[in-house]
């Protein structure tokens, strides 16, 4: 209700009365809806006496706080110690980059980094479509239990000098000033989180030296002068740095042969790290934990994606009362037709799309398919 009310606002200010007339209108339903579970919680409340436990304790102070449920009442190095091979089932491809990202988080849990920085801050290279963004809401999942505690900012909208105070917030008599920082009023609403700074290379320089202090000392100060802390966020930059100048990706990337394309890894690798020094200052360079460089799909893990992606098709023709079995030959066919070599893994949901689900919802309407 309060985002809703803030958002009305911004609608208000803007002119867009139509908008705010129906975020005024949900506002009410939401109101009405809360007050009518008071009330029946109040009922039960009277006849009811609820024992009290840790978890309800812990999801209390998640309310209050943000700090995630699972952290508090889950064995925590047991969760570290699996963390790699969870992530690994979820990202595909990448073991290399998820080992690095891991390891830095159990170098933080276990209380050999330094508490007064971020948990962790990475620099992700890599073409699109090979796991940069998903591996980051992955984390954002594993680590603080909801794909909500991802903060995404796309950083090609900072490109500009005055754009600087729209990530941390206008002053005091400006515009925007009640709005906050894009980025610091997230953090301040949400400590603990995942902050994903997308096309990082794109922003302006300026927007570097606010990071500085971020990566330094693990606090910001916003528009407001209200020190904003970071010292439980993980920061993840992503950047497409390099590929251009990789020749279309070159041979063996993509359906190659495991030699041809771990051989073509190492040269890829070495121009994008070449293209890295020549864009960031070697300042910034040095307080990022870990530049990771992300590779190229197989076949194989294409394969191993449509698997991932499947389920959820699955899952939902279960619900009709429906079953599914892909063949080796349409699995072949959708990787085909959903990989490419220029956007990576991302057409792989149009594919299914196209050539799956489509297909499957004109025979389910057409009664040539039927439950059971």
């Amino acid at each position: 209700i309060e985002e809703i009310k803030v958002e009305k606002n911004k609608v208000v200010k803007s002119q867009r009365f139509e908008e705010a007339a129906s975020l005024r209108d949900k506002e009410k339903r939401l109101g009405e809806e809360l007050e009518n579970a008071k009330n029946v919680w109040e009922e039960d409340s009277k006849h009811k006496r609820f024992p009290i436990t840790e978890e309800h304790i812990a999801e209390v102070i998640n309310m209050m706080t943000g700090i995630p449920v699972k952290r508090m009442v889950e064995a925590e190095t047991e969760k570290l110690r699996k963390m790699s091979d969870d992530m690994k089932g979820m990202v595909i491809g990448q073991d290399e980059a998820i080992i690095k990202v891991v390891k830095a988080i159990q170098r933080n849990r276990v209380g050999l980094k330094d508490p007064k920085k971020p948990i962790g801050s990475f620099i992700f290279l890599g073409p699109t479509g090979v796991g940069k963004t998903e591996l980051a809401r992955s984390l954002a999942k594993h680590l603080f239990d909801t794909e909500d505690a991802l903060i995404r900012i796309d950083m090609s909208e900072y490109m500009e000098k005055f754009t600087v105070s729209r990530l941390i917030g206008a002053p005091p008599g400006y515009v925007g000033y009640e709005d906050g920082g894009q980025l610091t009023e997230k953090v301040r609403r949400k400590p603990y989180s995942v902050i994903l700074l997308d096309e990082i290379e794109k922003a302006h320089p300026d927007i570097y030296n606010i990071l500085l202090q971020v990566l330094d000392d693990g606090m910001l100060t916003d528009g407001a002068g209200r020190k904003i802390n970071f010292k439980n966020t993980l920061i993840i930059m992503t950047s497409n740095i390099g590929v251009r100048q990789l020749k279309e990706f070159g041979d063996g990337v993509g359906f190659a042969t495991a030699a041809r394309v771990q051989n073509q890894e190492e040269n890829n690798k070495a121009v994008i790290e070449k293209a890295l020094k020549k864009t960031f200052s070697p300042e910034f360079l040095n307080r990022i934990d870990d530049v990771v460089i992300f590779n190229s799909l197989s076949k194989e893990n294409i394969f191993n994606i449509i698997d991932i992606l499947m389920k959820g098709v699955t899952k939902r023709l279960t619900a009709l009362g429906l079953t599914l079995e892909l063949s080796a030959e349409a699995k072949d066919f959708i990787a085909d037709k959903g990989y490419d070599v220029q956007f990576g893994a991302r057409p792989l949901h149009r594919a299914i799309q196209k050539y799956l689900e489509d297909p499957l919802a004109d025979e389910i309407l057409n009664t040539h398919i039927k439950s059971g």
